[in-house]
């Protein structure tokens, strides 16, 4: 199960695409990984913040719905929602099928980091 090497990884399976130490004060895309795709199976609905909402590092944002559970969507940073990806909406197999890509979920304009790992933490605390 491939990682994207140059994301960060929070312990509760979602990614930023940058690294921390440039996170701050950009906008980052948040997502799921491919292990918790894996794990939750078919994806059938996304709970996500809207636009404007401000989310906390560690702290419920949102759910992800699939066949088999629903799992609370937690924010791997701080800061202010900018996006969410339309794509999926009424297309949630994007998250299954490209969670690194076109199965983004939501971007934020980052205030500060959460406890992140880089992919090979991540891989090692996964068994991947």
């Amino acid at each position: 199960m491939a990682l994207q090497q140059d994301f960060y990884y929070s312990e509760d399976h979602e990614w930023i695409n940058s690294t921390p130490e440039k996170a701050v004060g950009s906008t980052v895309r948040v997502g799921i990984t491919n292990v918790a795709a894996d794990r939750l199976g078919e994806v059938v609905f996304a709970e996500l913040p809207q636009v404007g909402e401000q989310v906390t590092a560690g702290e419920t944002c949102g759910e992800v719905e699939s066949t088999k559970s629903v799992s609370d969507l937690f924010a791997p940073v701080s800061g202010t929602v900018t996006a969410i990806n339309d794509a999926i909406d009424g297309n949630f197999e994007l998250i299954n099928n490209d969670p690194f890509g076109e199965g983004w979920l939501f971007e934020v304009e980052v205030s500060e980091v959460g406890p992140l790992l880089t992919a090979t933490e991540y891989a090692e605390q996964n068994g991947i």
